[in-house]
């Protein structure tokens, strides 16, 4: 039962192959079932013609016998004498009169129950094409036509004979046509569900081969299916040769921020330092020039930094941002990153680290940058008031460095995008004049080093970012 559950769970009833499952599936029912019907109308037909000439064969013969008769017996009499002769134990005859009477019966009349009679009499505006109806558990074919004896209307004869052996025969082979009809429903369309299936199994290595490709490997992927069928493969070819614009596009892009930062960084940095060469010898300004100065000064340092972290994110796509991999203690590292960070801010930074040193590999200055920009992080988006919390430990085969902070806390629906380039958080981290590239950066460098970083935050709560290594044994 769990089984079948699982299974109907995963069935999306929105994918291609369910649709033309349930499509063809429903076609198929349409058309059997309309076979079936067809079939059991065409049964009743044959069974009824089958027994039909029968009937009018005795309902024409009958008025001769007792024409026969009525030339040595009284009208009463040949009609007895006549029904007697003409039928059988399965057949029930009697005959009414203009008054509706019944003037004369079959022994087969007779001998069946009053029920059966009063029911086969109520059946006396008959059409002449035979029927068949049901009475009392029993089926009969029954027709009726005028009686005549010398051109003079005596009343009406009515036949019924009696089906019920074929026409129970004729329901169990419909019942049993059903149940075989449905059967068949049900392997047609397993049957086609599983082509269905197999048909499809190309679009989804397709889609599974799509997925697979990365940024860094637009210009290398190739989409290759060698069973598929002409109009897959042609979508394949179609899907390379997009692969290959969006490499080139993606291509230019990179080059064209690496060039754009490598341009700009110099003649700002050159900017930068005649504005604080100014700001040394201010004696002769203004307090507003002053102000003005250093604001421009500001951001033309924050201009420079964000063009060294679009340089970098460059050099990292490109694959050129070289690691210096070896072998480091973080309990060294984080001290001295934590000294650095307090040089520039007068906010509480505690550490909280395993006093046996923990030796991880990885580059010591990319991860000291990873460090001050968590730190840097954690103090531009929390209250003045707030520590800041560095935690060590070792957890299992991987070392953990948790950057703690009280502040405005991320919304759970937008952790997962804060790691994005130029996302920024809408309220907080506007106020706080980011960038969006902090985050990306630190990304980059962790996982580049073969580290992984995460997030977890509460609004008005705080935020904590987990990097973790392997450490070493």
């Amino acid at each position: 039962m769990k089984h079948i559950n699982h299974i109907f769970k995963n069935i999306d009833p929105n994918s291609l192959r369910v649709r033309l499952t349930i499509v063809i599936a429903a076609f198929s029912a349409m058309g059997l079932g309309s076979l079936a019907i067809w079939t059991t109308w065409k049964m009743q037909h044959i069974l009824i013609d089958s027994h039909k000439q029968t009937l009018q064969e005795l309902a024409e013969r009958l008025p001769r016998d007792v024409q026969v008769y009525n030339d040595m017996y009284p009208l009463q009499t040949s009609l007895e004498k006549a029904v007697k002769n003409s039928t059988t134990s399965n057949t029930v005859l009697w005959v009414k009169n203009q008054n509706n009477q019944i003037l004369v019966t079959s022994n087969s009349f007779k001998q069946a129950s009053e029920s059966t009679q009063n029911k086969l009499v109520s059946l006396t505006q008959m059409p002449i094409t035979p029927q068949i109806h049901q009475v009392n558990q029993k089926y009969f074919v029954l027709c009726s036509s005028p009686l005549q004896i010398k051109s003079q209307l005596i009343g009406d004869l009515s036949v019924a004979h009696d089906i019920t052996r074929e026409q129970t025969m004729f329901v169990a082979m419909v019942q049993s046509l059903s149940v075989a009809s449905i059967l068949v429903i049900i392997i047609i369309s397993g049957a086609i569900a599983f082509y269905i299936r197999r048909s499809l199994q190309p679009l989804r290595q397709l889609s599974q081969m799509t997925e697979a490709i990365s940024a860094e490997d637009l210009g290398k992927a190739q989409l290759y299916l060698q069973n598929a069928p002409s109009e897959v493969k042609e979508l394949a070819q179609t899907c390379n040769q997009m692969l290959m614009r969006l490499s080139d596009s993606w291509e230019g892009e990179r080059q064209f921020v690496s060039n754009i930062s490598h341009e700009l960084r110099t003649p700002l940095t050159i900017v930068h330092g005649y504005l604080q060469s100014v700001l040394r010898r201010r004696q002769n300004l203004t307090e507003t020039q002053t102000e003005a100065l250093q604001t421009a000064a500001l951001e033309a340092e924050n201009t420079i930094q964000m063009l060294e972290d679009l340089l970098n994110l460059a050099r990292a796509d490109s694959g050129n941002l070289h690691y210096k991999i070896q072998v480091c203690v973080l309990n060294d590292l984080v001290a001295e990153v934590v000294g650095m960070a307090k040089q520039h801010s007068d906010r509480q930074i505690d550490i909280e680290a395993e006093v046996n040193p923990i030796e991880v590999k990885l580059d010591y200055n990319y991860m000291k940058q990873v460090l001050l920009n968590l730190i840097d992080n954690a103090v531009k988006y929390s209250d003045a008031g707030t520590p800041i919390t560095l935690k060590l430990k070792r957890q299992g085969g991987q070392a953990m460095i948790q950057v703690c902070d009280r502040g405005y806390g991320i919304p759970l629906q937008q952790q997962s995008r804060i790691f994005e380039r130029f996302y920024r958080v809408d309220e907080a981290r506007n106020r706080a004049g980011g960038t969006g590239l902090g985050l990306s950066i630190v990304k980059t460098l962790v996982e580049g080093m073969g580290g992984n970083i995460t997030v977890r935050s509460k609004l008005k709560q705080g935020s904590i970012f987990q990097i973790s290594f392997p450490v070493l044994v």
